[in-house]
């Protein structure tokens, strides 16, 4: 979990979690995404819980800078290759704005009535698309 603060208020939270333990979203959704999904690689997390106070909710300076902050922050705790994510459709579109790709649409969550977006992005297309310092050209 990261916590984003701004002269010592907090501004959110976002939760990043390994994949490949069985302990995420992403994890439950994959085998309804179909053949077409990529598999869970080494190296990948589960990005989520994404959580800003309502006075920056709309302002995408403010969504991008706490992206690029978990990013950073994650990229010198442990290996980080690419984000998954699971959102609604409109959501997918603004992260496509931070590097993310969309995997498969309207993917069923079992026994519920829930649907799914699936997105991931490349660690380096992210920090590309974040203008994260010194990770875009590793």
């Amino acid at each position: 979990m990261v916590a984003f603060d701004l002269h010592g208020e907090r501004l959110g939270t976002i939760r990043i979690v390994p994949l490949g333990y069985g302990l995420t979203l992403t994890e439950q959704l994959l085998p309804q995404a179909g053949g077409s999904a990529p598999s869970i690689q080494k190296g990948e997390w589960e990005v989520g819980r994404l959580v800003l106070a309502p006075e920056y909710r709309s302002d995408v300076n403010a969504l991008r800078h706490c992206m690029n902050l978990a990013l950073e922050y994650a990229c010198t705790q442990a290996r980080v290759d690419g984000l998954w994510a699971t959102c609604t459709h409109s959501l997918s579109r603004l992260y496509r704005r931070f590097g993310f790709s969309v995997l498969a649409r309207d993917v069923p969550l079992p026994g519920t009535a829930k649907v799914y977006t699936l997105i991931r992005g490349g660690a380096r297309d992210m920090a590309i698309a974040l203008g994260v310092a010194g990770m875009a050209t590793q």
